[in-house]
């Protein structure tokens, strides 16, 4: 049996229920972490919750990570599956070794995809970003060394990913992403209410 719960990579799971951070503060991408819990005792679910925060820094530290990327990993047992995508194919490969790099971490399979070249997804990818960051609702997050929302741009097909303070944020972002020449936008963004519930479930 497995449970699948979505929520930010950088929140330091470990002293959980401790964990009282800003998300986006720490988080940038929505990592699914899948643990089996059909005979796994709460010690290896710790030690998942462990890995799965180490996983976290090292996708988030990467100096190449943008807002144009996205990120997912699940990981059960030690074995991690990365997901997602990328704008480069080297972030992929970069992405791949720095995860097996980590303590706990028994198999990394990476089926991280990288975005087609497009200048229609490039141009795209940018008005959004601006109309998002540029609006005045968003300037706090423009301003962070890591902003928490993510544009992924797919053949002009927008996904909205990441963390936002509440659903007022996330119905604005999605307007703002909308009507810039995209065939649809997708709205994956969470908010911190759903990130704290997520983590919630998982020590049930």
């Amino acid at each position: 049996m497995h449970r699948h719960v979505s929520f930010p990579p950088l929140a330091d799971v470990s002293g959980f229920p401790e964990w009282n951070v800003m998300t986006k503060r720490l988080g940038l991408i929505t990592v699914a972490l899948v643990f089996a819990f059909a005979g796994t005792g709460d010690a290896q679910v710790r030690k998942d919750l462990q890995v799965f925060n180490d996983i976290s820094k090292q996708v988030t530290r990467y100096t190449q990570f943008t807002i144009f990327d996205s990120v997912d990993a699940s990981i059960d047992q030690g074995h991690v599956v990365l997901t997602g995508w990328v704008t480069m194919p080297y972030k992929r490969d970069d992405l791949e070794r720095r995860v097996a790099k980590v303590a706990g971490v028994a198999s990394v399979k990476n089926d991280i995809k990288v975005v087609p070249v497009s200048q229609f997804d490039d141009e795209l990818r940018v008005r959004v970003a601006r109309a998002i960051y540029g609006n005045s609702s968003f300037w706090n997050y423009a301003a962070m060394a890591n902003p928490p929302i993510h544009i992924v741009v797919v053949h002009g097909h927008v996904t909205l990913a990441g963390v936002v303070n509440n659903n007022v944020e996330r119905v604005l972002a999605r307007s703002l992403a909308t009507g810039l020449g995209a065939f649809d936008v997708k709205n994956e963004l969470k908010t911190d209410a759903e990130v704290r519930e997520a983590l919630e479930k998982i020590t049930d």
